[in-house]
Order: C-alpha cells, then structure tokens, then sequence
C-alpha cells in the first residue's frame, strides 16, 4: 500500500508514504507526541550505533488555532521530539540528512507555529524585552549572558531548523510525488501515484481532544494547608500528567501551572474550574503552558500570579499562537504581579518566586502559612539545572554567554533552602535537574518529579514519589470553606433575602456523591434540592442531542421544585462531587416570602433556553447568570429587515427564526435558532465585518456586552467563532469587493502583523457600510474605529521602535503624522455629507495604508528582524 492513514486520536491522524520518506503528524494538539507513542508510532531504534527514536518529520495544522475551546496547534513537543529526540538536525547524527523537519497549513497557522514555536525556545529574545518587564538594564544583560549560553551562543529563527508548505486553494507539493490539496476548512487529500487519502482534523459537536493517559476518581478535601499532587511527569510521560500541584489554604484552591488536559485533571480530582481562586506560574514551556485554556474558559477572570517577566513570555507566547494583543491577557486573568525574592503575601499564604535558569524565563516557587511557634513550607522546583550544568555555565568572561560565580551560588543556595515539603524536577540533561544534588537537602520531606521514566535506586534513598492525586497535609484541620461557599452562592442567587434566612439555609447537611452517579433522573420528582459545592455535574436529555455542565453554585431541582414538577433532564455526577441537601418546602417558603417566585421562574425560564447554545452550555457563575438574567431583553426582527446600529452593539442569541449573513455580494452563512451575532460590537468593540438580513420573523435574546466582557468563558468562545469567521473573510474573501490580506503585506513581527490585518478588517467593515442605505451612525463609527486604531497602532509601532533605537524612527514618525491627517480628512468628509463609493474608498485605503506598510514599515521590520524579534 502506497498511502498508510492511521487514526491516532480524536483530531489526530498519521500519514506514512515510505516510497517518498514522509510521516505525517495530522494535527498536533497538547501531548500528541504521547498519543504517538501509544499507538507505537515512536519507538526507541539504534541506527549506525547512535541511539534515538523513530518518528514524523513533517506536521499538518487544523485550519484553525482553537476547536471547542482547546489550542488545535501546539507543536513545541513534536518538533523538539523530531529536532532532537529522532536526530534530524543534531550535528553528525545518522538521521541528519539535512532534510528539515517540515511544517505544512494554511500561511496563518504557520506562521503562527513558527513563532510559538520560537517563544517556546526563547522566551523572551532581547535584553530589551526583558528590561521592558521592569528587570534593571544590568540585570537583563546578565539574563541575557545565561539565555545564550542555553541557545549555544546565538538565539536563531524558527526557519533555520524548520521548513514550511503553505497550503492554500491549490494543490502543493510536500515531497517528491507527494502531493495535498484541502477539500474544505480542516480537511485535507493526500495524493501519490494515483492513489488518494482524505484527512479530516475536525471535531464534532460535543467532542474534545482526548486525554492520553487514565486518571481515574480523587475526593477534594480542602485541608486547611495542603499540596495535592496533580501531575510529576514530563511532556514525555505517557502515563502520567506534567509536574504541577494544587495548593488548598484556608478554603481556597491555588494552581501550580496548567499543563495539558488540565480540565480532565481537575474532573479526576473533583475540583470545578469556577473553584479556581488563582494559578501561580512558573514558565511558559508547554508541559507547564497548555492548559492555560481551560483557566480561560472559566466563568470569572482567575487571578493570575507570577513575576512580570514570566507573565511576560507568557504573554508573547499566547500572542504568537492566537494573534491577540498582548494586554488581551489581562481580559481573561486577574494579573497579580509578584516581586522576585520577597515574601508576597497571598491573602494570608505566603510566596516567594526566585529565579532559576532555563532557557525560558522561569521562577521556582516557595509557599508558606504562619503555623504554631513558626512557618509551615512547600518549595516547588519545576524546571530547574543540575549542579553540574549551572558549574559549566559559569564564566570569568562578562561578555560570553554564561553566568558569574556570585549567580550561580545564589541559585544553588535557593535550591538548597529546606522546606517543609519541597518538589524537585530531576528530569536530568541540559535544562533539568538532577536527584543526587538533593542528597544533603535538610527539607523534612522531599519529592522527585518531572520524568517519564521511574525512579533509579540511588533516586530512591533521596527523596519519594507521589501519585496523582494523593495529598501531603501541612497544616492540618477542614476549614468551613465549603460553607462559605454555599453561604456565598445562595446570597447570590438570592438578592435581598435577610442574613437569618441565609444562616437557616446554610445550617443544613452536605453529602457526597460518587462519580458517574445518577442525581437526578428525567421524569422524577426531586425530594430536595443539591447546592454544588464542589465537583462537575453534567445535565441531559439525549433525544434532543442536550448535553450541559454544571457550575459551582448550581441548585440541582430548583426549577422542578418551584413549579412543582418532575425534573426535565437527568443530572449526573463526572467526579466526586459535594453537595448541601436542602428541603424543598423550606427553599420554597424563603424564596415566596422575600418576593422572589418570578424573579426564579424567569431565571429557570431563561436559563432553560441559554443552556440549549453552545455558548452557555458549560454553566456560569451564579452571580454573572443572574446578572444576565436581570438585564437580558427580547427583541423581535421582521423578514427583509437588516440589523443595524443598537443590535449590533449587543450579543444576540436567537430563539427563532433565521438571518442571512453575507459580505458584499457572498452570503457566508444562515443564523438559525440557539446560534448569536452581535459580537463584535457587544464584545470586541469592532465595527461588523458583514452584513445581517432577516429571512422570516426572529426573535432574539439582547444581552448588554458589559455583562459578558468579565466572563473568559463566553469571551473566548465568542473569539473563537469571531477569529475563525474573520480569518475566512480577511485572508479568503474576494479582492475585488474587499481587501484581502496576502503575505506579502507581512513585515514578520507577530505584533505588527496583528495590527495589520486589524486595520484590514476595519476597512472591510467600512467598505459593507458603503452602500446605497448606507447607515450614517454604523459607517461613521466603523470610520471612528479606524482613526482610533490607526492611532493605537502607530503609537505603539513609534514604542516599539524606540525600544530598539531603529534608526529611521524619527522620519517614519513624521509620516504617521501625515496618514493621521488624512484620516481625519476622511472622516471630515463623510460627516459633511461627502461619502464614498466603494472604488473610491478601496483606493484611498489602498494608497493610504497598504502603500506605507509595504514601502515603509518593511524597513523597521527587517531591522528587528535582525535583533531577534519576530
């Protein structure tokens, strides 16, 4: 058989042509690497005596950067395991053919995953960029010094390692009498010798990436100081989940970094995400990086604590793969900056973050809680170097890579510090640790993780392993956390009702429910009602295809209680899952004597539809859903009428009927029930791309976008349909109606590019308002979005150019200043009446902004192109 296809995993596939040397990794979501491995697709070979391992050496991309709220694109593992694990670059190997690694997909994906793919090497790339974090301009050269003596003297681009096929609307070819072609969005047909395979990477509804290993059921049982063990394995580990832990301390549950399936770890360990109160983050590598989604997609912003330079290149690194602005972040996470080498207290815990070298920027982690005559500790060493590599890294030379004598002893003093607990990598090599530089530690009790393989014998007398799951208890005693909580959800979900009510409520028993448990069957009549405390539920009816997650806070039965009915859905249990046990006549009684019956009625209305879109089917905090339920409104729209102006400032969810949505003259798509449109205004406060027209009688449900800016949840599904959509217009629409993005308008800066084709959707927005019903308000605001953002962005191309002291910076200042004129006069013009046809408009964007960036923003791009900056 000429063409091998295998299906390794959901969204993952392997395709093999041994006549032509080709093995295809289909879609490389996180750990796709260790599906590989699973399906034996990588093994451990020798060849000509030199030990390595069998593998792809070539990368297909989704189309897209995200499905179902997880990144589709991370291919740091896969190409580190093909560079170095396989051999194909390292000098003198018998696999170094000088055939690069290749990676094939649409350009944006590419050029997407060469600069992830860059930050995950690097981090941040300059003195300047550090410097920027606030790290003293000494300190960031010395930074500096120690990043290149782990990149071997010299920080390269992704395109020195890695070769790249772009794949767009025509056949490619990858290899010699190899070629593919993409059928539609996210499938592909691979082509050899007459004989044809497709490829299709998308999910279906209700479908996720699949965890590589199992993880089984864990109780939560928030001790008052706690580390609970969720992973201490590496990327490598094909059984095991990536170092991380979960620190509980007086109820509240903080996060050690986020690796892969993060959100199937945390159901295995009966923990919510709403549960969540902060992650602490130790670098942006992506065994410790790849579950940043999850935290995301929660229903409030988590509190994000780590130092600004990590956060840093966390940021750069979320930027490359998404193309968001960088201060987007703060949009998602409640960012909590932590000073390096001081106590930073944490609502009573303590932490202490201390650098620690590694070819990212990285801090280890010291946590401790004021306990009996003294403190209680847990030291957390992700990512560490062995003794021995931070000793060859030292140099009298200030100017060679490297480190000074005084740096590396205030780092191996850090590591050393005893702790009460302390968890080590010792993942060994160039950028991990090492067990026996631990053979002295004083710590009272000491962990070794962050390896895939088990534990030697001289590892065993230094320090013990620890399961997934399993809980080392510093300070012991359950705090009333839970019964905080609960006191919290039911204030919350009920305005108004007197403090001695609350307190009737909350004084009643909480239980525990197993996983995979039925709660609550379709058709029964609920004896009581269940307040979630803590643990993921899951709400359904399959006939109508109805799937939906519970959040914390959730009251299982309310709206069957109210109305004195059988329950329309069946609640199951996904983990261990704790619950308060309510009587139904008492609830009943409190919310009809406080005046709340409709008020609940036409929540559980409401929520009933909200729960039936994918956009709220995963559940919302209690106090966010209510919010929305106090400010939704109805609307209806009649056949032939286009939506404009208000409506589109407001997210829109339809209930019935159906819209036609279209630029210029090619409809895009049809708006059915339980789908939405209004985002980009409501949200992304950006003028609407398309155009909306009514095809029979809709009504919708109106929410204001104030009230979902602060919930990651619906914002990132939001963006996820807002970037897929846009991509499709701005890098495939038709050139003769709208401005096409084309990769000769890049400068290769991610950020620079960003903006770029930002401006083109904006003047793509202007040019839909440009007709003969021309809405006076949408078109001067769509023309208002482009001076404004016309000023953001050459503000911050002036900053960026500064930052490195471009040469030509003061000229180039000059002619931003002129276009900004020109805008202006623009703008002037259609507010006196003097609007433009499309032709026209198309010219003066054409002339006025296409023409600058490809004869004068090229320049500075080169130029920082040449510092590192990408």
């Amino acid at each position: 058989m000429g063409i091998q296809k295998i299906e390794v995993a959901r969204g993952i596939h392997w395709i093999e042509i041994a006549q032509a040397g080709l093995r295809v990794l289909c879609g490389c979501p996180a750990d796709a690497v260790k599906h590989l491995i699973k399906r034996g697709l990588i093994v451990s070979q020798e060849v000509k005596g030199v030990a390595c391992e069998t593998g792809p050496n070539a990368i297909l991309f989704s189309d897209v950067s995200l499905q179902h709220g997880d990144f589709a694109n991370l291919a740091e593992f896969p190409v580190l395991q093909m560079l170095y694990k396989q051999g194909l670059i390292l000098p003198g190997h018998p696999n170094n053919t000088g055939r690069k690694p290749m990676l094939i997909g649409s350009a944006e994906q590419v050029e997407s995953q060469m600069r992830y793919v860059y930050r995950g090497n690097y981090g941040l790339v300059s003195g300047e960029e550090i410097a920027e974090t606030g790290v003293p301009a000494t300190q960031a050269a010395e930074m500096m010094r120690l990043k290149l003596k782990f990149a071997f003297g010299r920080i390269q681009p992704s395109s020195d390692f890695l070769d790249t096929r772009i794949v767009g609307d025509a056949v490619v070819e990858i290899a010699e009498g190899v070629s593919l072609r993409r059928l539609r969005s996210n499938v592909f047909e691979f082509a050899h010798e007459g004989e044809t395979v497709t490829v299709d990477l998308n999910l279906r509804s209700g479908e996720t990436y699949e965890c590589a290993y199992p993880l089984g059921y864990h109780r939560f049982i928030p001790e008052y100081f706690a580390v609970i063990h969720s992973g201490e394995g590496d990327g490598w580990d094909v059984n095991r989940p990536c170092m991380s832990s979960i620190i509980t301390y007086q109820g509240r549950v903080y996060l050690i970094d986020a690796g892969p399936h993060l959100a199937k770890s945390m159901a295995a360990l009966g923990i919510g995400i709403d549960q969540v109160d902060g992650i602490f983050h130790t670098h942006a590598h992506d065994d410790h990086f790849a579950g940043l989604t999850t935290l995301m997609g929660a229903g409030r912003r988590i509190r994000y604590f780590a130092t600004p330079l990590v956060r840093a290149s966390v940021a750069k690194k979320l930027v490359a793969l998404l193309g968001i602005e960088e201060e987007n972040f703060a949009d998602y996470f409640d960012i909590h900056d932590l000073k390096f080498d001081t106590w930073n207290d944490v609502e009573g815990l303590e932490v202490m973050p201390v650098f620690s070298p590694h070819p990212v920027e990285t801090n280890i982690f010291v946590f401790r809680a004021l306990w009996g005559d003294g403190y209680r500790s847990y030291a957390h060493l992700a990512d560490i170097v062995s003794m021995g590599v931070l000793e060859g890294m030292v140099s009298k030379d200030a100017k060679a890579p490297g480190l000074d004598r005084q740096a590396c002893e205030r780092v191996r003093a850090a590591y050393l510090s005893p702790a009460t607990l302390k968890k080590i990598d010792v993942g060994g090599g160039m950028i991990h640790g090492s067990a026996e530089d631990f053979r002295g530690d004083a710590s009272e009790r000491i962990l070794l993780a962050h390896r895939a393989s088990e534990l030697t014998p001289e590892e065993k007398e230094i320090g013990s392993s620890a399961a997934f799951g399993t809980v080392d208890v510093l300070v012991a005693g359950q705090s009333e956390g839970m019964r905080r909580h609960a006191f919290e959800y039911l204030s919350t979900s009920l305005p108004a009702v007197p403090l001695h009510d609350l307190r009737m409520l909350v004084n009643h028993p909480m239980t525990e429910i197993n996983p995979g448990a039925i709660i609550l069957k379709e058709g029964e009549t609920p004896r009581e009602l269940l307040l979630l405390l803590s643990g993921q539920v899951e709400k359904l009816r399959t006939r109508d295809q109805f799937y939906a997650g519970l959040s914390a806070g959730s009251l299982i039965g309310a709206a069957a209680a109210l109305d004195d009915r059988s329950s329309r859905h069946t609640y199951r249990a996904l983990s261990f899952v704790r619950v308060m046990r309510l009587p139904i006549g008492l609830y009943s009684e409190v919310v009809r004597r406080n005046g709340l019956l409709e008020r609940m009625r036409r929540t559980a209305e409401l929520r009933a539809f909200l729960e039936t879109t994918d956009l709220f089917s995963e559940g919302l905090p209690v106090a966010a859903f209510g919010r929305i339920v106090d400010e939704a409104q109805e609307r209806r729209f009649r056949p032939g009428e286009s939506v404009a102006g208000r409506d589109l400032q407001m997210l829109n969810l339809i209930r019935s009927g159906r819209l036609e949505r279209s630029v210029g003259s090619k409809v895009l798509d049809v708006l059915q029930e339980r789908e939405f449109f209004g985002e980009e205004g409501a949200i992304f406060k950006v003028p609407y791309l398309t155009h909306l027209r009514v095809l029979e009688e809709t009504a919708v449900v109106q929410i204001p976008g104030d009230l979902l800016k602060s919930v990651p949840i619906l914002r990132w599904k939001l963006f996820e349909k807002y970037h897929r959509r846009v991509a499709n217009v701005v890098h495939g629409g038709d050139e003769t109606q709208l401005f096409v993005w084309r990769d000769a308008f890049s400068i290769k800066v991610a950020q620079m590019d960003g903006h770029h084709r930002h401006l083109i959707e904006i003047a793509n927005a202007i040019i839909e308002h440009l007709h003969a019903e021309v809405d006076q308000e949408s078109l001067l605001k769509a023309i208002d979005a482009l001076v404004d953002y016309t000023q953001y962005h050459f503000s911050a191309e002036e900053k960026l150019m500064a930052l490195y002291n471009y040469p030509g910076a003061r000229g180039h200042g000059n002619k931003h200043g002129q276009l900004i004129l020109q805008v202006a006069g623009f703008r002037q013009g259609v507010l006196e009446g003097r609007v433009p046809d499309k032709s026209s408009f198309m010219h003066f964007f054409k002339t006025w902004m296409v023409r600058h960036v490809l004869d004068e923003d090229r320049k500075y791009g080169a130029f920082l192109n040449a510092r590192g900056v990408y």
